[in-house]
């Protein structure tokens, strides 16, 4: 039996790493391959699994869908031409070949169905929260949206309902319940974008009499999610860091630990270099209070006023967990983060990527777990008001855990790919 990955963008590859990962841990396991049709797909290299066709990272990074000059500017580096290599990839592994994953949009599982070989589809780009709650659809959303009933449109459905596609994952409950209603084989097993974040789901969110009091006292921990595109990141940062200033003001009488979770493509010294502009002083890593358990040794420290800010490239999951609410921009991260139960200010920015059209899309998404600031002062009035609403607190960990689901998806679908496979 041999198994050919498809996925088209990093946060794709790292969801579809996850899925192969629990496929090897059955004695039955087929062979690997994958084909990242975006980017160089370095996800799957410390699994040891081949990558069968050509990869190169394009100009837009993989979000052309959000600009036609983006689409241009990729037709001109290449991209009819990678494609082209690509298909042809896939039909000369299909002839030896015996199942398609593929992981993403259309893109992928068009490029499934055309290897003429059964297949599976992981939706990650699609949910019905962009068009829909559970109460309904969105108010002020053009009338043109979900004219087919669907987030998914009726020829990604076809695709969804040809009788060689097995199983169909979406990234939520309630886009399952829908594409149901089409025959389709879709199966509810949940999210694996939230597969090795943390052990356990954190418990929701109670609180006593003392709350207010005890919130007062402890100290406030905000994680920093500025993206990994370059040279986009880096506007971010600054941006990120002025709404920090914002808090260290509003907060004046707590104390406030800023995590910044960078990726690990991102120069140190262009962000340090961003911070020391405002005022931020570096100090040692063992001079701050705070028992964090830190993995990364090269991770930096900064303080300013009443606030110390850890720069780390290699605690991520710790920069989630920790966090009471993030300053996000950023796609994945962000939706990880409140996956975990938590809020998220975002702020929109000049793109390619965090734009002011994906931040506006990212709040359907995740409802009222993300709010948008415009402008960097505008974060530390929000925060200042999320906080003083326990109630609304609670509502954000409630929603947060519905959208993205339970731990453990990654090995549900592994499984239910077995029985498919072997049936």
């Amino acid at each position: 039996m041999r198994l050919l990955c498809l996925s088209n963008g990093h946060g794709e590859d790292v969801i579809a790493v996850e899925i192969l990962q629990e496929l090897q841990h059955y004695s039955t396991c087929p062979e690997l391959a994958a084909l990242p049709l975006v980017g160089q797909g370095k996800a799957y290299v410390p699994l040891d699994i081949p990558i069968i066709g050509s990869v190169e990272q394009m100009p837009s990074g993989g979000f052309i869908y959000m600009s036609q000059q983006q689409v241009w500017r990729d037709v001109q580096g290449g991209l009819v031409q990678l494609i082209w290599s690509q298909l042809k990839a896939i039909r000369r592994w299909a002839k030896s070949g015996d199942f398609i994953l593929a992981v993403g949009d259309i893109v992928p599982l068009l490029f499934a169905w055309w290897s003429g070989l059964p297949y599976g589809f992981v939706g990650t780009a699609k949910s019905e929260y962009y068009l829909r709650d559970e109460s309904g659809w969105l108010a002020n959303r053009p009338r043109w949206e979900g004219w087919s009933g669907s987030v998914y449109l009726p020829w990604e459905r076809w695709l969804m309902s040809n009788r060689r596609c097995l199983g169909v994952f979406p990234r939520d409950t309630l886009t399952t319940e829908i594409l149901k209603q089409w025959s389709i084989p879709a199966f509810d097993l949940g999210n694996p974008m939230m597969d090795g974040i943390y052990p356990n789901y954190p418990a929701p969110m109670v609180y006593d009499k003392d709350a207010e009091l005890k919130e007062t006292k402890r100290t406030l921990t905000i994680t920093l999610l500025p993206g990994s595109r370059i040279p986009e990141a880096y506007h971010n940062w600054d941006q990120i860091i002025l709404a920090a200033s914002g808090l260290l003001d509003t907060f004046a009488s707590r104390s406030l630990l800023f995590l910044a979770a960078i990726a690990p493509g991102l120069s140190q010294d262009l962000l340090r270099e961003v911070l020391v502009a405002h005022s931020w002083s570096e100090v040692t890593l063992a001079s701050h209070p705070f028992n964090l358990q830190l993995k990364d040794k090269q991770a930096l420290a900064f303080t300013k006023q009443n606030g110390t800010l850890i720069l780390t490239q290699n605690d991520y999951n710790l920069c989630l967990l920790q966090g009471d609410f993030c300053i996000a921009m950023a796609g994945t991260a962000t939706e990880q983060f409140v996956g975990l139960g938590k809020p998220a200010i975002a702020m929109p920015g000049v793109g390619p990527q965090y734009t002011p059209a994906f931040a506006e899309a990212q709040t359907r998404l995740l409802g009222p777990s993300l709010v948008i600031a415009q402008q960097p002062e505008f974060v530390a009035t929000i925060a200042q008001q999320l906080l003083q609403n326990p109630d609304k607190l609670q509502l954000i960990a409630e929603n947060g855990q519905r959208r993205l689901g339970q731990p453990g998806a990654a090995a549900r679908i592994a499984k239910c790919l077995m029985a498919k496979m072997n049936s």
